[in-house]
């Protein structure tokens, strides 16, 4: 006699075993886990390739940043050649003004292979600075130069005076204008003694010219100026630095022309760790107009300023996250070509037939700067200022 139907349907109605849900939990477990790991990769490629972004941006723009102030630097300073190198005395008050040469730029290298410094100097006269002969003796005691143009000079500029020749004992100085008389006559204070119906560039001591100092026995040479030196206007004076800070960024200090003592500081880009630059020189006798040498070493005559023809200059960025696994092994590499010498390079890793420099991020005894990744940019800025005598 067979089952009641109810039976032979309860049969069929059981649950999981454990079995069979053990191993639907260790499955579920395994799918998460790759689902995990997937995200984790894809997270992290994603923020490794956003910080890369960054850092490209940032040495960019840093680059770009001094590249356009090289491009500017020297103007109305090329315009007297001999003039480039000739040492500045200047004082605003009674204080003492670092203005360093007058060179369109500095490279002050940093120890060790830290990142160096690159100061610029140049004229802020936008529409023209045209140099001012000194027609009459300048004694050291006189106020008043008498020039054959006051083309271009207002009161307040500044203006640097320039010996025919300088040397230790005959530098230049910074006087500020205080009057330009066009065929005037005196200007108060001594006097030089030039006579009536001359152009006259005054300079008087006072609130009104607080760089002057009385009769410039602070600053000038003790045999004043003669006739055959030259005026060079720099009206307000651009006087920057560029500079990479301890907390890795790029600084840019500027000059305060109303206050000496206050430059202007400013963190122009984040994650900046190197900023490495060269003189660009052309050392062929008879001069060719090429470069054949990079080196760091600053001139000191006019004749090492007037080999100098550009400016070679190297960013490195580093990217803002920290890495967990060592990603950088090695200091950046800077190719540096073959087509002049550059100090310091020596055959790339990668091609003996390449010259490379090797730009130092990190000490070797922390490794922490191995956790980011690092991106080099260069470039080389023709001094135009200087090239075009402008």
């Amino acid at each position: 006699m067979s089952r009641p139907l109810h039976h032979r349907a309860g049969r069929k109605q059981h649950g999981f075993t454990l079995i069979e849900l053990m191993v639907g939990v260790v499955i579920a477990l395994l799918s998460t886990l790759v689902i995990a790991q997937t995200l984790v990769l894809s997270e992290g490629q994603k923020r490794s390739t956003t910080n890369g972004s960054d850092a490209q941006v940032n040495g960019a723009l840093a680059l770009y940043t001094v590249q356009r102030e090289v491009q500017m630097s020297g103007y109305g300073l090329g315009a007297a050649p001999t003039s480039l190198g000739c040492p500045i005395r200047a004082q605003f008050g009674a204080t003492a003004v670092d203005l360093d040469t007058l060179v369109p730029v500095t490279i002050t290298n940093g120890a060790d292979g830290a990142a160096d410094t690159v100061r610029l100097l140049s004229s802020s006269k936008i529409n023209f600075s045209v140099p001012t002969q000194v027609v009459v003796d300048h004694p050291k005691t006189a106020a008043n130069f008498f020039v054959n143009t006051t083309l271009g000079i207002n009161e307040g500029d500044l203006m640097v005076v320039v010996p025919e020749q300088w040397d230790a004992d005959n530098w230049c100085s910074v006087v500020q204008v205080t009057n330009d008389a066009a065929g005037g006559g005196g200007g108060g204070g001594s006097s030089n003694g030039g006579g009536q119906g001359q152009n006259q560039v005054i300079h008087n001591s006072g609130t009104d010219g607080p760089w002057n100092q009385p009769g410039g026995q602070t600053i000038f040479p003790d045999n004043g100026y003669p006739k055959g030196s030259t005026l060079i206007n720099l009206g307000q004076i651009i006087d920057r630095s560029f500079a990479v800070t301890a907390g890795n960024a790029l600084q840019q200090t500027t000059f305060n022309v109303t206050a000496p003592a206050t430059p202007l500081v400013e963190e122009l880009f984040p994650h900046i760790v190197q900023l490495q630059a060269y003189y660009g020189k052309d050392t062929s006798a008879p001069a060719d107009g090429v470069v054949d040498v990079y080196d760091d070493v600053t001139p000191t005559t006019q004749a090492g300023w007037a080999q100098v023809l550009t400016v070679r200059v190297a960013v490195v960025a580093r990217s803002a996250q920290r890495e967990r696994e060592i990603v950088t092994t090695v200091d950046p590499s800077w190719n540096v070509g073959t087509a002049a010498g550059v100090s310091g390079a020596a055959a790339c890793a990668a091609s003996a037939a390449a010259s490379c420099v090797s730009v130092k991020v990190g000490e070797a005894a922390d490794e922490e700067w191995k956790h980011y990744r690092y991106k080099l940019f260069d470039t080389v800025i023709p001094l135009r200022n200087v090239l075009w005598q402008s």
